[in-house]
């Protein structure tokens, strides 16, 4: 019962009716007031006219009656030829001639009967005149809660005194304020009536847009935001209206923006390559994108807290004290891989959390490894031969020319030799430097590949004779042309075929094969040689390293050639690695693109 109530309809018709039954009973006392008022001020403005200051004579004849035996029935004729003055109508208001001292009744327009059952205070007041002997003081007080109107006027005439006391019941004013009383009510009804079929459709006008208002915000509050209300007024609702379109225009555009921003994160988060671990101010697993799973080895389920995880690297109480954009920093070891951690809050709030992003730095840490054996090779490639060239030097500036010739030349050759080999070195240095700085640009040109490896093998066919190795090449004639810096890439040919001229035995076997499909061609030199250990295949191509460093000094090379032969085909877009064979040996294999790099190396 009390939901209807709660109805803004129903409000708002209260309300009216309130208001309406509210101002029809001010109306109804303030007119029942004013009309009781008026009635008792006309009652005794009549009085006065009659017996006041203002009608002396009425007043003086009254007395010399009086002072008459029978000064009662003369004064009663007086009254009587005044009643219409008085408004007596001997019905509801009559006049009385009472005894002075005693305030019995002697006679009147009405019996005895009449008479209030107690005197009055206006009858008692001009009874206390008569025994004071003082005409002056008259009994004309009004009493508006009283039953009756009243006025008591001494007269006193000779030995006589009389009161003349006229008495209203007021009958009159009552019966037209219970007349009054009686339209007021029948007002009210019918203003209610129609106060009550006004208020509703007033109620319904106003209401109306709310109720659509009220149920378009419960579609945007689902996420639909189709369509916009009329606004269908100027007035208050009208704007609130407009207002509420343009809000929900604005709320429409900031959730998509919100959402494409959402979409940017979750995109990022899934295609970035560091790993990125949320967790809220509980240390609970908020977001995981797949490369922080791949980088822990583990699968991260939702129950995952921070300390199932990060707990050992810093503590998770700790990183909510931090302020930003203060972080922490660790490291850890997950299997063969080494992560390094930034930790970081990523709210100043109690109720923030901790963003952790991982850093896989496992191959930094082991091109750092590198770069520090390199350096210490090139210290240990360019101070041997400095080393032999320096003591050979003292020894013939020492010798005092007491050095055969022959020793001497042998000297001498030494040290041309190892100043030769510290010059292919620097110059080995220097290629790879500008390869790796970009600062070499690749001489493109169009020309047959089957021609380059002819031109190397016969190249190296002395020097492969010299070691009494058989040197065999395949079928070229469907080889087609391709793109490519031809030099470079006879470079790389010579350097393959060259190493394995040098780490073949005497006497071996050295083929090479080429091929072609639709997009790529390929050499391969396969020998029989001494072969390279598989703990060591990984590294064949790095700088300075070698599998046997006493038979490469021995053979003359830098540890540098295999090196700035991958660097090249790199330039060239293709690859340079080593097949697996049954049996001794060893094969490398290039491959390239027949129309060579896709970059800009064409220009």
């Amino acid at each position: 019962m009390f939901a209807v109530f709660r109805s803004l309809h129903m409000k708002l018709t209260l309300i009216l009716l309130l208001l309406i039954t509210s101002l029809m009973a001010v109306v109804g006392a303030f007119l029942t007031t004013s009309v009781s008022n008026f009635y008792i001020d006309s009652f005794y403005q009549q009085m006065n006219n009659v017996f006041g200051t203002g009608n002396a004579d009425f007043v003086s004849d009254l007395r010399q009656e009086a002072a008459q035996p029978d000064g009662a029935a003369q004064i009663s004729e007086l009254l009587e030829a005044r009643a219409g003055s008085l408004g007596v109508d001997y019905l509801t208001r009559n006049y009385f001639i009472l005894d002075g001292v005693t305030g019995d009744y002697i006679s009147g327009s009405a019996d005895e009967s009449q008479l209030p059952r107690e005197q009055s205070a206006n009858l008692l007041t001009a009874r206390n005149a008569v025994v004071q002997k003082d005409s002056t003081v008259v009994g004309d007080m009004s009493d508006i809660s009283a039953d009756f109107m009243d006025v008591a006027i001494p007269i006193m005439g000779g030995d006589n005194a009389y009161i003349i006391y006229v008495l209203d019941n007021k009958d009159t004013v009552n019966g037209l304020n219970s007349q009054l009383f009686t339209i007021i009510m029948q007002a009210l009804i019918i203003g209610l009536l129609i106060s009550a079929l006004l208020s509703f459709l007033l109620s319904k006008t106003m209401v109306g847009p709310i109720e659509k208002l009220t149920a378009r915000a419960e579609k945007v509050a689902s996420g639909n935001f189709d369509g916009e209300l009329p606004v269908e007024s100027t007035d208050e609702i009208g704007i609130l209206t407009g207002t509420f379109n343009e809000m929900s225009s604005m709320l429409q555009a900031t959730l998509a923006a919100v959402e494409n921003e959402r979409n940017k994160l979750d995109t990022l988060f899934l295609h970035m390559t560091d790993g990125v671990v949320a967790f809220d101010h509980e240390g609970k697993l908020i977001h995981c994108n797949p490369a922080a799973t791949t980088m822990l080895q583990r699968t991260v389920e939702p129950s995952c807290t921070y300390d199932d995880l990060f707990g050992e690297v810093y503590p998770f109480g700790q990183m909510l004290e931090l302020q930003r954009p203060n972080y922490a920093e660790g490291e850890m070891l997950v299997g063969e891989r080494t992560l390094e951690l930034y930790l970081a809050p990523f709210s100043d709030q109690a109720s923030g959390g901790v963003l952790v992003v991982l850093h896989d730095v496992t191959e930094q840490h082991r091109n750092e490894e590198r770069r520090k054996e390199f350096v210490a090779n090139v210290s240990h490639e360019l101070r041997t031969p400095l080393t032999n060239v320096r003591s050979y030097a003292e020894t013939l500036r020492d010798s005092g020319g007491d050095i055969p010739r022959e020793t001497e030349d042998n000297f001498l050759d030494i040290i041309i030799n190892e100043t030769d080999r510290m010059t292919h070195i620097v110059q080995d240095l220097l290629t790879l430097s500008r390869l790796d700085s970009g600062n070499t640009e690749l001489v493109l040109s169009r020309f047959p590949f089957a021609e380059a490896i002819e031109t190397v093998a016969r190249a190296n066919a002395l020097e492969a004779k010299r070691h009494g190795h058989e040197l065999t090449c395949g079928p070229l004639e469907d080889l087609p042309l391709i793109v490519g810096d031809r030099s470079r890439l006879e470079q790389v040919m010579t350097n393959i075929l060259g190493n394995a001229i040098k780490y073949t035995p005497d006497g071996g076997h050295i083929r090479i094969s080429a091929g072609s499909t639709d997009s790529e061609v390929w050499m391969e030199v396969c020998d029989d040689g001494i072969g390279i250990p598989e703990k060591d295949q990984d590294r064949i191509f790095d700088r300075f390293y070698r599998v046997d460093k006493a038979r490469s000094r021995e053979s003359g090379g830098t540890g540098l050639g295999l090196s700035i032969a991958k660097e090249i085909v790199d330039r060239h877009e293709g690859a340079l690695e080593l097949v697996d064979r049954n049996g001794p040996g060893l094969s490398v294999r290039m491959e390239l693109n027949i129309e060579g790099p896709s970059h800009d190396e064409r220009k």
